[in-house]
């Protein structure tokens, strides 16, 4: 189908949200081959594709962007339905893809299944789905935090960990929620999974006391108390929810 004056329908904005999720802002360009993909998948011009993504930054309201002067109901209804309910929408929209282009949600991340052909039942399809889930957090969170630490600026992905804010056991209905997560270092993903660490509702990092106990190492001198006080480096779209802030916060070792 070639693109004419069609309204846009709802799985095709679902399509559309999904993808403004994986990339940054300044990926939204007609140019870009994820966009270009999605384009043809839907029979859309990658421009048109690039506009609505730049329309939903609009209504991101962290982000000022004046975005498309012609903004749909729909447009903002799909948008509300992520912000209201990211995991179950989030993932319907992968369901959606794979489907489109004729393929699973687990080979789109190159999920083997043949791994877990030796467990049982349920156990294998919670595994298979926590492997999933823990995948796709990954990808959203270090993209929006530009594959680099949110504390320190290291940019090499292989030492960066998709941190959760509020814990993947306590609340399961964030475990996908790029609002719920921070990409930190693996030794700053530590201090902050036992609360040595946190951030503030100021998006400012805060050190327990403790490392001061040891502030005549070097290592803990440099990795700890230097960035005591500091503002993490600023996320790309999605800000760390105030809320999930608080919870860490309350449980923070002063």
């Amino acid at each position: 189908m070639k693109e004419g004056q069609s309204l846009w329908t709802k799985e095709e904005l679902n399509l559309a949200i999904n993808l403004y999720s994986k990339i940054t802002f300044g990926q939204m360009h007609q140019r870009n081959s994820a966009i270009i993909d999605l384009a043809n998948l839907i029979g859309r011009t990658p421009g048109s594709i690039a506009y609505k993504l730049v329309n939903f930054a609009s209504l991101d309201p962290r982000l000022n962007q004046k975005g498309m002067v012609n903004a749909s109901k729909l447009d903002k209804d799909v948008w509300q339905e992520y912000m209201q309910n990211w995991d179950d929408v989030f993932i319907e929209g992968e369901k959606l893809l794979a489907k489109k282009k004729d393929t699973t949600i687990e080979k789109l991340y190159d999920i083997d299944l043949d791994q877990y052909r030796q467990i049982e039942g349920r156990d294998a399809e919670r595994k298979v789905k926590v492997r999933l889930d823990q995948s796709i957090f990954r990808g959203v969170v270090l993209t929006n935090f530009n594959n680099q630490c949110c504390i320190t600026g290291i940019n090499i992905v292989e030492l960066i960990v998709a941190s959760h804010i509020a814990p993947w056991s306590q609340d399961g209905h964030n475990r996908l929620n790029p609002q719920n997560g921070l990409a930190l270092n693996a030794l700053h993903d530590r201090a902050f999974d036992k609360h040595l660490i946190t951030v503030t509702e100021e998006l400012k990092i805060k050190i327990s006391s403790k490392f001061y106990q040891h502030k005549h190492i070097e290592s803990i001198k440099h990795n700890f108390i230097e960035y005591d006080g500091k503002e993490i480096i600023t996320p790309k779209k999605f800000f760390p929810n105030v809320e999930f802030l608080k919870r860490h916060n309350e449980k923070f070792i002063p």
